[in-house]
């Protein structure tokens, strides 16, 4: 049986409710991507929940929480009743965006997204050029279709974000990609750090060096300060927090996160991993888990309230507990604001609360045992 946070744990649950959620509507897909976590094809897949299950997931959701709830997949547009659920859930107050690949954005389509209200979609672009993106997303013309919707979407009054997936193949495209995302308008650039799950397992050993995730890092925090006019949110490198918070205490600065002068909804950054604290990921069949990436399944909102599983999960409620980290991570002074990718440490060593393998960093405890 789940047990309920105790006394000692940080934060607690009222302090803890879920801000935004990942919400995989259908697992079927239209492109075959090499690094995709859940494998994903065209389907159908069996147990997906019904129109009248996502009504009450959405309840469910509004009865104790405000969160952002994104739409994602899979390919959330193959998904028949997709704007009949994004309505209900905006119409209960919950803002909605959506994470496309793109492909299928017409203008058709981008029109009916402004008309039921959502306000920003996410579409992935990992080259700067359709032979590499295209080989990479599995399906020819998968950049023509994903720049295409990029502008099909902000023509129709939609905000877009452009996600990059990063890895030995293409971060020494990130020059590019930036300037892409900026000519066509996007409002925000998202780089994903790989995190090996899925067919990504697949891309293991083009995973980034720490010495390259590292400069990775720094590059993204450059060019937040050299570009303020685009949002930038790496996402799945909780140590960036560490990194941007020590380049401001270096240049002077206040070493607060907060990811913008005016950040509201997607554009705050408040910790590195957020899984079980402030975010969550609820898969096409129910199952609910830290985040996509993080395959430990906290519940299943077929058999449990998603309350419950979000209040009194032992998982959850274990990933709250930030002196529960073990190794380096543990004795770190950056662990509130960071915590390591807990995706990676599981992929990594079978526990999620083991040291981050992929950070460099060592902590000032381990360099003053060091020195003697």
């Amino acid at each position: 049986m789940n047990q309920p946070i105790t006394n000692n744990q940080q934060p607690t649950t009222k302090r803890c409710l879920p801000r935004i959620i990942a919400w995989e509507i259908t697992r079927s897909c239209n492109l075959t991507c090499k690094h995709c976590r859940a494998s994903a094809l065209h389907g159908p897949y069996p147990g997906e929940l019904t129109t009248d299950e996502c009504y009450n997931l959405v309840d469910e959701i509004v009865s104790f929480s405000n969160p952002i709830i994104i739409l994602t997949g899979g390919e959330p547009l193959l998904r028949e009743d997709i704007f009949a659920v994004a309505s209900y859930a905006i119409k209960k107050g919950l803002r909605v965006v959506m994470a496309p690949n793109g492909t299928l954005v017409t203008k058709e389509i981008a029109k009916k997204m402004k008309e039921v209200g959502i306000p920003r979609i996410s579409i992935s672009i990992d080259f700067p050029n359709a032979e590499q993106h295209d080989n990479f997303r599995g399906v020819p013309g998968a950049f023509e279709g994903a720049v295409q919707g990029v502008k099909n979407a902000i023509k129709a009054g939609v905000e877009v974000q452009i996600n990059s997936t990063i890895t030995k193949l293409n971060y020494k495209h990130l020059d590019q990609l930036l300037a892409l995302a900026e000519e066509l308008g996007a409002v925000a650039f998202h780089p994903f750090l790989l995190v090996p799950t899925g067919r990504g397992k697949e891309l293991e050993e083009q995973e980034l060096s720490p010495e390259d995730y590292e400069k990775t890092l720094n590059w993204i925090y450059d060019m937040s300060v050299k570009k303020p006019k685009i949002f930038f949110k790496p996402t799945d490198c909780p140590h960036y927090f560490r990194v941007a918070m020590t380049r401001k205490k270096e240049s002077g600065e206040r070493p607060a996160m907060s990811g913008h002068p005016h950040a509201s909804g997607l554009e705050t950054m408040t910790r590195g991993c957020l899984g079980g604290i402030g975010f969550c990921f609820i898969s096409h069949v129910g199952d609910v888990q830290p985040c996509g990436y993080f395959e430990v399944k906290a519940g299943n909102i077929k058999e449990q309230p998603f309350k419950k599983i979000w209040e009194e999960s032992k998982l959850f409620n274990e990933l709250r507990d930030y002196s529960l980290l073990k190794g380096k991570c543990g004795i770190c002074e950056f662990k509130n604001v960071c915590g390591g990718c807990r995706a990676r440490a599981y992929e990594a060593t079978g526990d999620y609360l083991a040291e981050e393998p992929y950070c460099v960093y060592e902590p000032r405890k381990s360099r003053l045992k060091a020195e003697g």
